[in-house]
């Protein structure tokens, strides 16, 4: 009975994002009409696409914002000599069971909305960057927008118009995160730190971006630390690191709880990566509902790669990585190839031993991080072990 109620609470949760998401969309729409029908129907179409995943980042968010209402307490008292009288009286009357209940659930959900939209617009830059028109097995918007242009016959100007929307939306979804976050109803102490979390995340994520780009087009020399670097950037910061750190902006957390979850989501967020990268490569493709071999075409270098560096299998790796035209049978090959040399396995173990650190700062580390957060951040571990998507 207990798990059905949970699961029914998180349906309540994943319910008010999406709502949430609707009244911003909405609104967005409407404003489009000075602009006239085509700008207003491509803010409609992106409505339409945005918010069809699992809502990882405004869940996590959400969850552990609860967490640490449900205990009653963001850390040891007076541990954040940082903490504004007015950000820790709000903290404290920002109570309530279940998203939507309050002033304090209003705000969190308008956070957990900006997550998503960020999170959107990266996923658009990223589909134009890798000339994606598809994501998990449907169109995604540009390639939605192609689909509706080349009615008209012409391919390629259809395909550029598509690309182009691509990327201006994601520019106006950018801007529209921010506009959120710098406009909730929080003291503003509170909102500066909201705004340098988000700064951080898209600063950090274009940087992790950048390298990705660079590593798989032969721009950027594939040395470990770039690899590193770009692993954490790309995805890592904003994913998980960004949500745990705006929960304890909200929530009031103490310095120690707050570092101490930044470590642990850094760990995580990493593993989550790697664990991308290894679904991208090995994962069966009606999981994930991309183009399997679409990693290997780009020529991206993950660190599936680096490990597959330093055996004797490299030259017949490297032989088959980055060509465009790769066949189903060479990109068996090649899968077949990071799994005898060893390197699948080199980073599973990588993503165990982040996921035992992330364990280990949350149990065994200085800060004491209330129970109910630790258990929810586990939970969300245990999701990503199992993933297959």
């Amino acid at each position: 009975m207990a798990e059905i109620d949970e699961m029914c609470r998180l349906d309540r949760a994943r319910a008010s994002v999406l709502a949430e998401l609707h009244e911003v969309l909405e609104g967005e729409t409407l404003r489009a009409q000075r602009h006239g029908p085509h700008v207003q129907d491509l803010w409609r179409r992106t409505a339409q696409h945005i918010g069809g995943g699992k809502l990882m980042r405004p869940m996590l968010l959400l969850e552990v914002l609860d967490a640490f209402r449900a205990e009653g307490s963001a850390g040891p008292a007076g541990s954040d000599a940082s903490r504004g009288s007015d950000a820790a009286r709000w903290s404290d009357a920002a109570h309530g069971s279940d998203p939507g209940s309050g002033a304090g659930d209003a705000v969190a959900l308008r956070c957990a909305a900006a997550l998503e939209i960020l999170h959107y617009a990266f996923l658009l830059h990223d589909d134009v960057i890798d000339h994606d028109l598809v994501r998990r097995g449907d169109d995604n918007l540009v390639g939605a927008l192609h689909r509706h242009g080349r009615a008209g016959g012409d391919d390629g100007a259809s395909l550029h118009w598509a690309r182009s929307a691509g990327i201006l939306m994601g520019d106006l979804l950018l801007s529209r995160a921010h506009q959120l976050l710098a406009r909730v109803d929080v003291p503003a102490p509170m909102r500066a730190e909201l705004l340098d979390l988000l700064d951080h995340a898209v600063t950090e994520s274009a940087a992790g971006e950048f390298l990705d780009v660079g590593l798989a087009d032969g721009m950027i020399p594939p040395a470990r630390r770039e690899i590193d670097t770009m692993t954490r950037s790309k995805t890592a910061v904003y994913s998980v690191e960004l949500p745990l750190g705006m929960a304890c902006v909200l929530a009031g957390a103490g310095a120690e709880v707050r570092a101490a979850l930044e470590d642990a989501g850094r760990c995580i967020g990493i593993a989550f990566q790697l664990q991308d990268d290894a679904l991208s490569a090995f994962g069966a493709e009606h999981h994930h509902g991309k183009d399997p071999w679409s990693d290997f075409r780009e020529g991206k270098q993950t660190r599936i790669m680096d490990a597959a560096r330093s055996t004797a299998s490299w030259p017949a790796v490297a032989e088959l990585l980055g060509r465009s035209d790769l066949t189903d049978a060479q990109g068996l090959r090649l899968r077949g190839l990071l799994v005898d040399c060893g390197a699948r396995d080199r980073v599973a173990e990588e993503i165990e031993a982040l996921l035992d650190e992330a364990r280990r700062i949350l149990h065994d580390g200085p800060a004491r991080i209330p129970a109910a957060v630790v258990e929810v951040i586990e939970q969300q571990m245990r999701r990503l072990e199992g993933r297959t998507r």
